[in-house]
């Protein structure tokens, strides 16, 4: 029967007897970890990395999950609902940046840096664009290991933070198009879709993915034409065959361009961008021939944007006008609906957390799996980001040739 000792490590009554090696491979297999969920909510962000329900999961594996106070409310979720489930709340920055594992949603910035121990292990989305230099000189001298929420792969190949990222982003840019097209924002007052005897609005979507299906999906709920744009024949198929005959398809030819826009009501931009590679699809003269009062929603914003006219705004103040056209332009559009995407967070990481304790280290995780070795960008303080390395001029090294060593 197992005990605990001070510091509330298992001790096992016969591990005197153990030989070593098998000692040591049951202290490693039943190792607990400590998880740290700072508070991110905030105007901008109003999700969180850990539903309680997922945190009653880790901690009846073992696990330590500390809460800072008030880290859920942006997601409805309350201190209580935490506690109930087995978490530490604290008041204490420190105390939750001082865990094994922090995983919070919002980027690091450089005051988050200043809470940190050293040698641990941090999730977080990364957002390439807005990383400061001082903030990753302060992680890699804290030597941790950084995993980026929207590098990290499943074992189909597929980001799976990303692609549940891009569902939510899909629908809700359509429910706010619609919003904003009515009187009640200053719209041009027609209605998303169509009904009898009544012309339906255009909607416009740049890219055959994730985002742009889910897009899709719900503008032809609603009772609206879509016009797809994708570089791809075979996404635009896949489309066609989902959709029926309601759906135009189209590669990206400048005419048919410039002729769609000028009749569009709705411009979704879901371009997947390489990181620090914006590609502007509609340049700011193509936006000049479009309606008065039409709306544009670029969920490629965070990486620079697919739109000439589009800004990465704070989701406190995301909307402007620009040539009379109607602009919506967040970087975390699904923190609109937190809870939605709190939940669809927790789907992903609370397994992951597991899978991490029960290796008994970052380090055998990472060699063992080749989806979360893509999401990692800092390993023990060294730089091992392509993407990052040529933004501040940093030499970034191999993450598989720096495991091989172990």
């Amino acid at each position: 029967m197992n005990d605990k000792g001070k510091g509330g490590k298992i001790q096992f009554g016969n591990s005197a007897y153990m030989p070593k090696e098998e000692h040591l491979e049951t202290a490693v297999r039943f190792r607990r970890i400590s998880i740290g969920i700072p508070s991110d909510a905030s105007d901008d962000e109003k999700r969180v990395a850990l539903t309680p329900e997922s945190v009653n999961l880790l901690i009846e594996s073992d696990n330590e999950v500390i809460l800072q106070k008030g880290a859920g409310l942006g997601a409805n979720y309350t201190d209580k609902d935490y506690s109930e489930n087995g978490a530490i709340i604290t008041d204490s920055p420190a105390r939750v940046y001082g865990s094994d594992v922090i995983i919070k949603v919002a980027p690091f910035t450089e005051k988050d840096t200043d809470y940190l121990k050293g040698n641990q292990v941090v999730f977080s989305y990364l957002n390439v664009l807005k990383l400061s230099e001082e903030t990753l000189s302060r992680l890699i001298r804290k030597k941790v290991t950084a995993i980026a929420f929207e590098k990290i792969r499943d074992n189909n190949y597929v980001l799976p933070v990303v692609e549940s990222m891009s569902e939510i982003s899909g629908i809700t840019s359509i429910l706010l198009a619609s919003d904003y097209l009515s009187n009640h924002h200053g719209g041009k007052g027609v209605m998303l879709g169509g009904i009898t005897g009544v012309t339906p609005t255009e909607v416009m979507i740049l890219g055959a993915n994730t985002a742009g299906e889910y897009a899709a999906k719900a503008a032809l709920g609603l009772g609206s034409q879509v016009k797809i744009f994708d570089s791809s024949l075979q996404r635009l198929r896949k489309f066609e065959s989902m959709a029926g005959q309601r759906l135009q398809t189209s590669v990206f030819h400048p005419q048919v361009l410039k002729k769609a826009l000028k009749s569009a009501d709705v411009v979704i931009g879901a371009i997947e961008l390489d990181d620090l590679k914006p590609w502007y699809y509609i340049t700011e003269e193509m936006v000049r021939t479009m309606k008065k009062g039409s709306v544009i929603i670029d969920l490629s914003i965070d990486r620079g944007g697919c739109i000439e006219t589009t800004e990465c705004r704070a989701m406190k103040d995301p909307v402007y006008e620009k040539h009379g056209v109607i602009h919506f332009s967040a970087w975390n559009l699904p923190s609109r609906v937190a809870r939605t995407a709190s939940i669809a967070f927790s789907n992903i990481f609370a397994p992951m957390l597991q899978k991490l304790a029960d290796s008994g280290g970052i380090t055998h995780l990472l060699k063992n799996d080749p989806g979360l070795r893509d999401g990692a960008y800092l390993y023990n303080g060294m730089l091992t980001n392509e993407t990052l390395g040529q933004k501040f001029g940093v030499l970034s090294k191999d993450l598989d040739l720096l495991l091989s060593a172990f």
